[in-house]
């Protein structure tokens, strides 16, 4: 992941950023601010990079971090949540909340207005901002405004038509995302758990309001077009966009491809749309 990174172009200057730790359950987590031009308090993202949960980390996506915060004009808090399969379920997911809790509890020192704070991640970071709304939903906390979930792994389920139709030759293989799910999921754990499979979850109200961008030519198509429409049915206010021909990953790579661009401009649209 670190070669592709590499050909993405150079990353944009950003106001400020800040490396820190901040506390988890089992230790310090690090995560990297991106503060951007202008007078806060600003709109917060809490950002999961993608991955499978056994590769990625913050400085995979810096660039993309950067682009977000200039574009939306938000403060990004990216995480580095610990990887499997040294750290199987549920290490992601408990990482990714406890500093999101975090962020909520901090909002004034990040010059973030906690009423405007979302999360939002790619792939496997879609996965874990899926679980952490949930997570914030039944443990009473904290308020979220919003979830952007781009090209989420929202069901443990390699047999769906994407998955047929996109299993090999689309950068995202079908044999890769078995051996993801491999490494992250220990032995006898089933993936019909909420915080493992968000898809499968029997009651979907009370979530945040949800952004999913999906990409056509990608595995995962469908389950992320699935996710929305049971949000939607669950009466959760969605947007849900589906970028034809497009590969998973692609937003990553907005310096390379248009569609990539719209993608990026569409999410931080959604962002300011938090502003008042």
């Amino acid at each position: 992941m670190l070669a592709q990174t590499a050909g993405l172009g150079t990353p944009e200057q950003v106001a400020r950023i800040e490396d820190l730790s901040v506390p988890g359950k089992h230790g310090g987590i690090p995560v990297r601010v991106y503060t951007p031009e202008g007078q806060g308090p600003f709109t917060g993202l809490v950002y999961f990079h993608g991955g499978g949960w056994v590769i990625g980390s913050i400085d995979t996506h810096d660039a993309l971090c950067r682009s977000i915060a200039n574009a939306a004009g938000c403060v990004v808090v990216s995480v580095e949540y610990r990887l499997a399969p040294e750290h199987p379920y549920p290490a992601a997911s408990e990482d990714a909340y406890s500093a999101t809790c975090w962020v909520a509890e901090h909002a004034g020192r990040l010059g973030i207005d906690p009423l405007r704070l979302a999360v939002g991640g790619d792939s496997a970071g879609g996965n874990l901002a899926a679980v952490v709304s949930l997570m914030a939903r039944d443990r009473s906390g904290p308020r979220l405004a919003l979830q952007l979930l781009l090209y989420p792994i929202t069901d443990y389920d390699l047999d769906t038509a994407s998955y047929l139709r996109y299993a090999d030759g689309y950068l995202l293989t079908r044999d890769a995302m078995a051996w993801f799910w491999r490494q992250y999921l220990p032995d006898g754990v089933s993936p019909d758990g909420p915080y493992i499979s968000p898809l499968r979850v029997a009651d979907l109200s009370g979530l945040p309001p949800a952004l999913v961008i999906t990409a056509e030519c990608d595995p995962l198509c469908d389950e992320g077009l699935a996710y929305a429409e049971r949000l939607k049915a669950a009466g959760v206010e969605v947007a849900a966009t589906c970028y034809r021909g497009m590969i998973h990953g692609f937003i990553r790579r907005h310096r390379l491809l248009r569609q990539g661009r719209k993608g990026l401009e569409e999410l931080a649209s959604c962002l300011r749309l938090l502003c008042p």
